[in-house]
C-alpha cells in the first residue's frame, strides 16, 4: 500500500521538489498551496510519470488562520492518512520592525509558526498509534541567530527549529521522527515574497538549487535524523554562531543583511 506525502507550499521551488521526489519513490501526495494550477499541473506532470500514484490538490492560504484546521478536517473525511508531513511553505519579510507592515508580519507567524505547530499537532497521533511517520520541517541558517531588518522572519525560523528538536526527543522509540532542514539562500519563490529579488543574495552561482536542497532534506529525513543543515559553509556558520557573544552576532547579521539588500 502506498504511503501518503502531504506537501505544503507545494506550488512552486521546494514544494515541487519534495513532491517530485516522492512521486519517484511511489508515494502518494496531498499538495497544499495557494496556486491551484500551477499544482494540478504537476499533478498533471507527475501523474503521467507515476501511473500507480494518486495526487490530491487542496487550495488553501496557510496564513489564514482557519486554513490548517480546514485541511486537517478535509483529509480526514477522504480517509487520506499522512505517513510523511512536509512542512515546506513560508515566507520572509525584509524592512525594519518599527516600520513594516504588521499584518504582513502576523500573516508570516501564522503562516510559518502557526500553521505549521497545528499541522504536526494534528498528524502525529495517528503515525504514533501507527508506528511510523517523519515530518520534515523546513527550518533556515536564519534560525540560528538574530536578524535585524527581518526580525520576525529570523524569529519565526528560530521557533520551527527548536519546536523540532524537541517534539524529536520527545517521540524517541515511537517510529516517529522529526526532521529540521536548514538551508542557506536557495533559488526558490522566497526571494520574490521577502522582495530580495534584486539583492546581492541570489546574484551569483553560488545559491543552492531547490532540487539540491530537497534531495539533501529527503535523505536526512529518511535517515530520521534532528537538525540538518545544507551546504558546508551555512553548516560551520550556524555551528560557529552558538559560541559567539549573542550581541557580535546580531551585529553580524545586520551587517549581512544590509550587504545583502543593496
Amino acid at each position: 500500500m502506498n504511503k501518503t506525502a502531504l506537501i505544503t507550499g507545494a506550488s512552486s521551488g521546494l514544494g515541487v521538489e519534495f513532491a517530485r521526489i516522492h512521486a519517484s519513490k511511489g508515494d502518494n501526495l496531498v499538495l497544499v498551496a495557494r496556486n491551484v494550477d500551477r499544482m494540478n499541473a504537476l499533478k498533471d506532470e507527475l501523474e503521467k510519470q507515476f501511473r500507480n500514484i494518486s495526487i490530491y490538490v487542496i487550495g488553501k492560504d496557510l496564513s489564514e488562520p482557519s486554513a490548517a484546521k480546514a485541511i486537517h478536517e478535509e483529509l480526514q473525511s477522504k480517509k487520506i492518512r499522512v505517513d510523511y508531513l512536509i512542512n515546506n511553505a513560508g515566507f520572509g519579510d525584509f524592512g525594519v520592525f518599527a516600520e513594516c507592515n504588521l499584518e504582513k508580519q502576523l500573516e508570516m507567524i501564522n503562516l510559518n509558526v502557526s500553521a505549521l505547530t497545528y499541522l504536526t499537532r494534528m498528524f502525529l497521533p495517528d503515525m504514533i498509534e501507527n508506528k511510523f511517520g517523519r515530518v520534515l520541517n523546513v527550518a533556515s541558517t536564519a534560525a540560528f541567530q538574530p536578524g535585524p531588518t527581518m526580525s520576525v522572519y529570523f524569529a519565526t525560523k528560530a521557533y520551527v527549529l527548536s519546536f523540532s528538536e524537541a517534539i524529536a526527543y520527545e517521540l524517541k522509540e515511537t517510529g516517529v521522527t522529526v526532521t529540521a532542514l536548514c538551508p542557506g539562500a536557495t533559488d526558490t519563490g522566497f526571494k520574490v515574497a521577502a522582495a530580495l529579488g534584486a539583492s546581492n543574495l541570489f546574484k551569483g552561482n553560488g545559491i543552492a538549487g531547490s532540487k539540491d536542497v530537497a534531495e539533501f532534506g529527503y535523505k536526512a529525513m529518511m535517515k530520521g535524523k534532528t537538525v540538518v543543515v545544507h551546504g558546508f559553509m551555512n553548516s560551520l556558520m550556524a555551528q560557529s554562531v552558538r559560541f559567539a557573544p549573542r550581541n557580535i552576532v546580531t551585529a553580524i547579521a545586520q551587517l549581512k543583511l544590509k550587504e545583502i539588500k543593496k
